[in-house]
This record gives C-alpha cells, structure tokens and sequence, in this order.
C-alpha cells in the first residue's frame, strides 16, 4: 500500500461489478442460444479479466510513479516469496480436500472419493477447462492483489479490510449462476444449498489468500500460485458436494485458525500501539 496516494475503494469495486456484471449476463444469455453459443466464453473472459483490467487503469493513470513500481514488483519479483511459505500454501488444500474426504465419511459418503475425477464437473466452450482454471486464478488475483485490496485497506483494518474483501469477491461470482454449463450453474441445479456452499466457502478462501499474499510481502505471483492450487484441487478427485461442504468447514477452520496464530499480519504491532495512543488520549482530563 502507498501511503502517499489516494486509493478509491468505492469506485474500483463499483466499476468493477458494473462492468464484469455486464459482460458476464451478456455471456450467459448467449450461453443458452445455440448459434450465439460459440461466442459466449469471448464475453465471459473479459468479465473474468475486468478486475486486472481496472486494476491496471487506475494504476497507470494515477501518476504516481511509487504506485505503478509497487504493483510491477509484486507482479513480477518472484524473490518476494517466502521459501517457507511454499509447503504450506501448496499442500494446504490438497491436504484439506483429503481431510474432507474422511469427515465425510459419517455422513454416507465413500472413500472412493480419493480417485482422479473422470473428467472436469463443467465445460466452458471453446477454452480448454484446465486454461481457465489457470486464467481465473492470475486474472483476478492480479485484479485483487494489484488494487482492490490496498485499496481497502487504506481505509480500514487488515482483517477488516480482509473480511469486506471476502465478501465482496464471493458475491463478484453471482452471475456465473445464470450461465449454462458453468460450475455454478451445475451444483445450483443440482441442489441451491450446494451453491450457497460455494459462496460461503470463498470467505475463508479469501482469508487464507489475503494471508498468504501478506506473508509474501504482498506477491501476486504468491497469491495466484495458491489460488490455482485451490481451482485444481477441486477438480482432480472425484469429490462429491457434500464433502466441498465438509470442505468449507474444514477451510474456515483454518482461516480462524490463522488469524489467531498468526496476529502480526491481522493484528499488526504498529496498529495496535496506534489504537491505545488514541485511547489514552481520549480519556485524559480536558486540563491536561
């Protein structure tokens, strides 16, 4: 976050639902016509790119050249990351799906779970699923990552910042609901509680993102890593919805678990001091 620019919040998020809902209801309609068919993933790749695109716009045109060589260096400096990090944020959610898979077990699911899926639980036109698993992952983390969560928090806590961001992105993903043959589109006919399971689960994806990113000293490169990590995990084994809801239990328990392990990045030390500075003050007699 650069301390001397004017981040806004309001309007990166309002162009940015403005403008990916557009595009996003436009490829959903034509998704359901068979001749318009081919051309809806053209609508839906720009509606998935519109956060970066936002991104890289209010960035660029800011002229502030501290914040344009901040988010070049978080986009590219690979040496931002931890070497520490990688184990956790790369077996984190394989191990999650795989502890799922056994809480599961109570509730009648098999163990026949821990098997290759037979193929992707969605299609998405003329791009390969596996490309957009990969897109998905980079675009909106260099969309997210690159502004929309410095600019929050420029105005609110870490973990404040990093619940209203959350929240914000699950509901950024509505309009997949209305579009024929998404993911969304399938768990919502399949069952309405499977997708409100899917909203519900990107809060604390959102936290541990927000975490890892910190830890990384804010590396995009960090943030996508995991999230395509996340994106594939969902895929490769044949889990059933019922586990991806053990799984959102499972992931919000790390997530709180993480804020209270971890409280130097939610609950910095300067932030802290600040707070009871401002405090003591607060209750000093008006004479002193």
């Amino acid at each position: 976050m650069i301390q001397e620019y004017t981040y806004k919040p309001v309007q990166y998020f309002f162009l940015t639902f403005l403008v990916s809902f557009a595009f996003y209801f436009a490829g959903a309609y034509l998704s359901f016509h068979e001749t318009l068919s081919d051309y809806y993933m053209l609508f839906m790749l720009i509606g998935l790119m519109t956060p970066f695109l936002l991104s890289a716009g209010m960035i660029f045109t800011a002229g502030n050249a501290n914040l344009i060589q901040d988010f070049a260096n978080r986009l590219v400096n690979i040496k931002l990351i931890d070497p520490k990090t990688l184990p956790f944020f790369i077996l984190l959610m394989p191990l999650s799906v795989i502890a799922s898979i056994l809480l599961s077990l109570p509730f009648g699911e098999s163990l026949d779970q821990i098997q290759l899926a037979e193929g992707f639980s969605f299609s998405t036109g003329f791009v390969p699923v596996l490309l957009l698993l990969f897109l998905a992952a980079t675009f909106e983390e260099l969309g997210w990552r690159g502004y929309a969560f410095d600019s929050l928090q420029s105005r609110y806590s870490i973990l404040t910042a990093t619940l209203i961001f959350s929240v914000l992105w699950s509901l950024w993903h509505f309009p997949l609901l209305f579009v024929k043959d998404s993911y969304q589109y399938e768990i919502l006919h399949q069952n309405t509680w499977f997708a409100v399971n899917f909203f519900v689960s990107i809060i604390p994806l959102g936290i541990i993102i927000t975490w890892i990113c910190i830890r990384n000293r804010k590396s995009v490169i960090a943030a996508a890593l995991f999230h395509f990590i996340v994106n594939l995990s969902q895929e490769v084994l044949a889990i059933t919805q019922i586990t991806k809801s053990v799984e959102t239990l499972v992931l919000s328990v790390v997530a709180v678990a993480i804020i209270i392990i971890d409280k130097e990045v939610f609950f910095p030390r300067d932030l802290i001091t600040e707070e009871a500075t401002a405090s003591a003050k607060a209750i000093q007699p008006g004479w002193q």
